[in-house]
């Protein structure tokens, strides 16, 4: 297999509560559109608004995540999570909790709802998305402000279904239309698969 065009590397797991970590990886995202450049821009103004707690679920507005858009070790496929409590495909990924590492988080999230370890991730966010998300119980409607981030399994990686999953599957770009997705995992899959 020919060397992956992408900075794919090991990745400091070391926590960082320090919000400004966070604004920093934002301010060096180069946004590719106008939307990433409004998403970009009003996660700032979050973390402005929010500066001691953007990146906490306590944060009841919103909070930061981070996600894994993780491919396959030939980069043909990605893993998506059938989300137990949204059920919808998705990217693998979700609350920070206190974390400005977001490249760290998201490979933990990634690690975690996967099973898969030694994954390697690009630091630099790939996509940003805002969303709503429903209320449930005591927890309002709330936005989860996304930092995506690609990552790639090691050759031979098996996935595991953590209880956060119904079920988990690796899919090509061809794969999609049948699922229970959404418009930004669809995007993921444009950015990585053109």
């Amino acid at each position: 297999m020919p060397e992956s065009p992408r900075a794919f590397q090991q990745i400091d797991g070391s926590p960082a509560p320090d919000l400004e970590v966070a604004r920093l990886l934002l301010e060096s995202y180069l946004p590719r559109d106008e939307e990433q450049a409004r998403f970009r821009e009003e996660m700032l103004a979050f973390i402005d608004a929010h500066p001691t707690d953007a990146h906490e679920r306590t944060c009841l507005e919103g909070h930061l995540t981070a996600a894994c858009f993780l491919l396959d070790h030939a980069e043909e496929r990605a893993l998506l999570t059938h989300h137990a409590k949204l059920g919808r495909w998705l990217q693998l990924g979700g609350h920070v909790d206190g974390d400005a590492n977001l490249p760290a988080a998201a490979l933990r999230e990634g690690t975690e709802e996967s099973g898969i370890e030694g994954i390697l991730l690009d630091p630099s966010p790939f996509d940003l998305d805002i969303h709503s998300i429903p209320a449930r119980g005591d927890e309002p409607e709330h936005l989860h402000l996304d930092v995506r981030f690609l990552g790639r399994a090691p050759e031979g990686a098996r996935e595991v279904i953590s209880e956060e999953s119904l079920e988990l599957g690796w899919f090509g770009p061809d794969e999609l239309s049948g699922l229970n997705t959404d418009p930004s995992v669809t995007r993921l899959f444009d950015l990585t698969f053109d």
